[in-house]
């Protein structure tokens, strides 16, 4: 019988860990006991973290690096067995958003004035979709040669479901909801599937700088769609994230938490 996978002493690697979400989930884990080794873009954010983590006593390693280049990838993944001779959890973090419209009409005449460019799309999916199979494909390799057991933990987002002005985020937040059903497809093939799970939180609107500036009366009305009547916070996602890693019957799917989020009606 599977004893409950515990915290204490694993390892997770964790993209985008300098803000947000990313930055929770390694407060978090540490707190429990975990190590983590932290990736993001911005040095001076993996800095700030790092010497908070060090300050709460526990075990961090960083690595500043672009997801969207292999080699950074392969790096961080290095890092981490060459720091604590595992991995056991990964949660790609990092992520960007750039919003606007797909096509977007002269109010007056009716025709097409502006349209999402090519590279504001493009770097989307770069950072979220690309960027996001290289940090797991590096990682869970190296969870294969060493033999570890763990999960790989996707974000994906309600923005899966479809969200106006976000083609390319949306885009990629439903890929990370697909891609558990194909790596543990894969997995299961090679009878590596109890080993290494995979699955994806997909959060509601969460309490993170980026979602605290948007604007703030669209906020609001996004607000008057959630029943629980507030933002999701990090610490919230964290938990989730531990649970899916600890309870081993999880595997496969994407688990949304979003306070009951009511898409375009109040029911």
């Amino acid at each position: 019988r599977n004893q409950m996978l515990s915290i204490e002493g694993s390892v997770a690697v964790i993209t985008g860990g300098g803000s947000g979400i990313g930055e929770a989930i390694a407060k978090n884990w540490v707190q429990k006991g975990g190590k983590v080794v932290l990736g993001d873009v911005m040095p001076e954010s993996l800095e700030k973290v790092k010497g908070e983590i060090q300050a709460m006593g526990g075990e961090v390693v960083t690595l500043a690096g672009d997801v969207t280049k292999e080699a950074d990838n392969t790096a961080l993944a290095k890092l981490a067995m060459d720091t604590f001779g595992g991995i056991n959890l990964v949660v790609p973090c990092a992520g960007i958003i750039s919003d606007g419209l797909f096509l977007a009409p002269d109010r007056e005449t009716g025709k097409i004035k502006g349209k999402m460019s090519l590279d504001q799309f493009k770097r989307v999916i770069d950072i979220n979709l690309t960027g996001v199979f290289l940090t797991v494909r590096e990682c869970a390799e190296e969870m294969i040669n060493n033999d570890c057991k763990g999960l790989i933990c996707l974000i994906s987002s309600t923005g899966s479901l479809g969200t106006a002005g976000q083609i390319n985020y949306s885009s990629t937040k439903a890929a990370m909801s697909v891609m558990p059903k194909v790596i543990i497809a894969e997995f299961f093939r090679k009878k590596l599937a109890h080993k290494i799970r995979c699955v994806a939180v997909a959060p509601g609107y969460v309490g993170t700088e980026m979602v605290k500036g948007m604007n703030q009366k669209a906020l609001d009305r996004i607000l008057e769609n959630v029943p629980i009547n507030r933002l999701i916070e990090p610490e919230e996602v964290a938990s989730m994230i531990f649970e899916l890693y600890r309870n081993e019957a999880v595997n496969g799917e994407t688990y949304f938490l979003h306070g009951g989020l009511r898409l375009g009606s109040k029911g």
